[in-house]
């Protein structure tokens, strides 16, 4: 039965979570990553009703995580995505991808889940997050 290693809270680059922790690493070499949002280091919104721009914060923000996590996009398992409109999905698609191609190359994609929700926790959202990691 996999154990609670560690609970990261302090991510340099990324605003602190409230009564969360970004990330949970286990006994069993995975980390689970909490939803990352489109905010800067400061808390503040990054790209309003811009799902290009958001996605692109969002995935600094969990860029930032992986590096504290001591790991990159090459030990990335999982993507769960939640948008709150699918029409602009090639948008996300092409940021993803500004961020995957350079690190895995010819690789596919990690494992990839995408649900449309009818609103994230705060209206301006438009997109979030989270993944699942496999330690070194």
């Amino acid at each position: 039965m996999a154990r609670i290693n560690e609970r990261v809270t302090d991510i340099p680059g990324v605003a602190p979570g409230f009564g969360y922790a970004h990330a949970v690493t286990t006994s069993n070499g995975l980390a689970y990553v909490s939803g990352q949002i489109a905010v800067d280091a400061d808390g503040t919104l990054v790209g309003e009703n811009d799902l290009a721009a958001q996605t692109r914060q969002a995935l600094t923000n969990l860029q930032n995580v992986l590096h504290a996590l001591g790991t990159d996009w090459t030990n990335l398992v999982k993507l769960t995505w939640f948008v709150t409109d699918t029409s602009q999905l090639q948008d996300l698609r092409d940021v993803r991808d500004e961020f995957l191609r350079p690190a895995l190359g010819n690789l596919p994609n990690p494992a990839s889940s995408l649900v449309q929700v009818a609103g994230l926790f705060r209206p301006e959202f438009l997109v979030e997050v989270e993944a699942v990691v496999a330690l070194d």
